[in-house]
């Protein structure tokens, strides 16, 4: 008789990392109606919720995780539909608690609605032990005062 036993792939290994269930989440600001949370609700693409940044400006999120996490790829997606800019955001991670954090890509891009409105980027990062990961917004690399905003903040 032939024995086998069929292992169930993961949550982690299937749709990525539960950030609610696996991490704190800080956050410069947000605006009502637009809290941090919608960035990780998995709704993705044109109309999806977002996090708003609350005041113009730079921000900053940071994801304190409960137990070291090994990190294959980050999914970022913005939408950008009332205002040309030009944005730079920077993923750095931490394995030491968030002492100290190493720059794991640092990318920027431009909207001009009402063409280039949706920027969507999968970065393999291969990061592991990560005990903090940070997003830094620059929302407007000009210096104009515009808000941040994240549709979609997907780690696997």
């Amino acid at each position: 008789m032939f024995r086998k036993h069929v292992l169930a792939a993961s949550a982690d290994q299937r749709d990525g990392i539960d950030v609610a269930a696996a991490a704190t989440v800080t956050v410069t600001s947000e605006a009502p109606g637009h809290p941090v949370e919608h960035a990780f609700d998995g709704r993705r693409g044109r109309g999806a919720t977002r996090w708003v940044a609350g005041e113009a400006g730079d921000q900053e999120l940071t994801l304190a995780f409960d137990a070291p996490q090994d990190i294959r790829q980050v999914t970022l997606e913005v939408e950008e539909d009332r205002e040309a800019r030009a944005q730079e955001v920077e993923l750095a991670a931490s394995t030491d608690g968030g002492r100290t954090f190493r720059v794991l890509v640092r990318q920027g891009y431009n909207f001009s609605p009402p063409g280039t409105t949706l920027e969507r980027e999968e970065w393999a990062v291969g990061a592991e032990g990560v005990t903090h990961l940070r997003l830094r917004i620059v929302p407007d690399t000009g210096g104009r005062p515009c808000r941040a905003t994240l549709t979609t903040l997907g780690l696997r």
